[in-house]
């Protein structure tokens, strides 16, 4: 049994956040679900998705996929056991906590927990 329960978000780097958000909002015609662009992050709904696309022009901001997790220590430790190499240990999000892992290509993985906010998920 997976201990991934759902896609989360998907993050996509942008050198220019006003730029990103003329594009996915005013070009393709998505919504904003959040936009915390002092931050340099920017989400944008995708139809009626939990999941959203994340535009992020944090310094070293790279493309990644972050799953929903009942818990990431639990997930974290299992993942480890696996063989599983990550970029860091769990950190804390505004929602609850997060960590981060590559495949065997390189390409970034997260998983996260709504631990600060159970309702919602």
């Amino acid at each position: 049994m997976s201990i991934i329960k759902d896609y989360d978000n998907y993050f996509l780097p942008a050198d220019n956040i006003e730029e990103a958000k003329d594009f996915y909002k005013n070009q393709l015609g998505l919504e904003v679900k959040f936009d915390f662009s002092d931050k340099g992050m920017v989400a944008f709904q995708v139809g009626n998705n939990e999941p959203a696309i994340i535009v992020n022009a944090m310094k070293n901001a790279q493309p990644a996929i972050w799953f929903t997790v009942e818990d990431v220590l639990q997930s974290y430790e299992e993942l480890k056991q696996k063989g599983i190499q990550f970029i860091s240990e769990p950190y804390e999000i505004m929602t609850g906590l997060s960590v981060e892992f590559t495949d065997p290509f390189g390409n970034r993985l997260g998983l996260t927990d709504y631990s600060k906010k159970p309702q919602l998920r």
